[in-house]
């Protein structure tokens, strides 16, 4: 597994392999990022990968191609953005959100979002230490910015997202 990477993509079980071959293509050939990376996780369903092309805007330009050649995404199921990745650790994992906080303007609201795998760690143990920090107001429903924990194992990646900005191909093809 990639360890500094900033793109997560979830396929099917069993389509691991397949997905990181989809990914590469998809930011080599249709975005030009020729240093770019992927490889599978021991998690089923879940690649990493890594481009020099900032991961929001990757997410903005893989959208526009599966609207224009939806037949180039046969395996992703979603492909989200990665700002910060370090140990899972509390107290990194607090700096690294206050951080990137600083991104949500006074008058927006926020909430966190925690994927979790293979850690014991409660999701509740994620929110109370990034949101303590935060002085901005929570809506659950419908925040202007979502601080995304996305844990895989002995790594976090950590983002600073608005609501579109993971990419949801079955959701996306069907717009």
């Amino acid at each position: 597994m990639l360890s500094d990477f900033n793109l997560i993509a979830t396929t099917n079980r069993g389509n691991e392999r397949q997905m990181v071959y989809e990914i590469l293509f998809l930011l080599r050939e249709e975005l030009g990022d020729s240093t770019a990376e992927a490889s599978k996780t021991r998690i089923r369903g879940l690649i990493t990968a890594k481009t020099s092309v900032n991961p929001r805007e990757t997410i903005a330009k893989l959208k526009e191609v599966l609207h224009e050649r939806p037949y180039q995404f046969r395996y992703a199921l979603r492909i989200i953005p990665i700002e910060k990745v370090v140990r899972t650790n509390l107290e990194e994992i607090k700096q690294v959100a206050s951080e990137i906080a600083e991104g949500i303007k006074e008058n927006e609201t926020f909430r966190v979002s925690v994927e979790k795998r293979f850690t014991l760690l409660h999701a509740r143990d994620f929110i109370e230490a990034v949101a303590t920090n935060i002085e901005r107001k929570v809506h659950l429903k419908n925040p202007d910015k979502i601080i995304l924990i996305e844990v895989l194992g002995a790594l976090t990646g950590i983002s600073l997202i608005k609501p579109g900005d993971v990419l949801a191909v079955p959701k996306e093809k069907m717009l």
